[in-house]
């Protein structure tokens, strides 16, 4: 492999950070920014909020947030709780997020930065997204004389028994994993390979060490041989997003090289969290 990887970082825009300081609005636009403000705030936070603490938190004077609500409010982007007398996003700001979802942003960015770790480490790469509690498959580089895999686009595996999945469910919070395993039956039958995890309470230890550690293996689960390192892609809230993952013959990868390729696999899963505007996890 080579000495490094760069993945360029002038795209790089953290749109979340200092939501609830108070930041000076220098756009020559200041009625579009604070929509796109309040919006992102809205995003940011688990339930609606009353309009005078959008105002405490963004720094702008009530009348303005009432006259900017009632604007959003018309067009469908919040929805106003009159029993709670707090706003919450509304259908539009959901539709906003469905066309993101069809535009595939997340395979679109990613497929370059896969195909360029690739080149680099010359063994094949993946990216994949949580649902349920599989893991979906959404972009596969194949490097170049390396035996095909089971993990193309399309295909789901249970994320429990693979290195993408375990990346994401490490980035859960715990009580996110339990509700998603809640009793023996969540887990895959996979007796015919040796050290299966197949109860909770070696799952839940399975992702302390990845915590630990920043990244997550595989060792043979999934295809006998082949062993895989992921690390998890994060969103503003350092929710996971997704994992980027490489996967390896493990008779050609000695395991004391194993800790040099989850740094670079890493730092692919960071920079993609920065340019979906996201957190990195590290």
């Amino acid at each position: 492999m080579a000495d490094s990887i760069a993945p360029r970082r002038e795209a790089a825009a953290p749109a979340t950070a200092g939501l609830s300081r108070t930041v000076k609005v220098t756009s020559k636009v200041p009625a579009a920014e604070n929509t796109l403000r309040i919006l992102k705030l809205l995003a940011s936070k688990r339930g609606p909020m009353a309009a005078s603490n959008i105002a405490t938190a963004l720094g702008l004077p009530r009348s303005s947030v009432y006259h900017l609500l009632g604007v959003m409010e018309a067009n469908g982007f919040v929805l106003h709780l009159h029993e709670e007398q707090r706003y919450g996003l509304g259908i539009s700001a959901f539709e906003l997020s469905s066309a993101y979802s069809r535009q595939e942003p997340l395979s679109r960015l990613g497929r370059p930065m896969l195909a360029s770790l690739v080149d680099v480490i010359g063994e094949s790469a993946h990216l994949a997204v949580l649902h349920g509690r599989d893991v979906l498959y959404i972009v596969e580089e194949r490097a170049k004389n390396r035996p095909s895999l089971v993990t193309d686009v399309g295909v789901r595996l249970p994320s429990h028994l693979t290195a993408s999945g375990r990346a994401i469910l490490a980035a859960l919070p715990k009580s996110q994993v339990r509700a998603l395993y809640p009793n023996a039956a969540a887990f895959s039958a996979r007796h015919d390979v040796e050290g299966a995890i197949m109860k909770y309470s070696a799952l839940s230890s399975h992702l302390d060490q990845v915590r630990q550690r920043g990244y997550a293996t595989e060792h043979g689960e999934v295809t006998p041989g082949f062993g895989s390192i992921a690390a998890a892609v994060t969103d503003h809230l350092g929710w996971p997003t997704a994992a980027v993952a490489v996967t390896f013959l493990e008779d050609k990868l000695p395991p004391d090289q194993w800790p040099a390729l989850a740094a670079r696999v890493q730092k692919v899963a960071d920079e993609l969290s920065v340019r979906i505007h996201g957190r990195p996890a590290r």
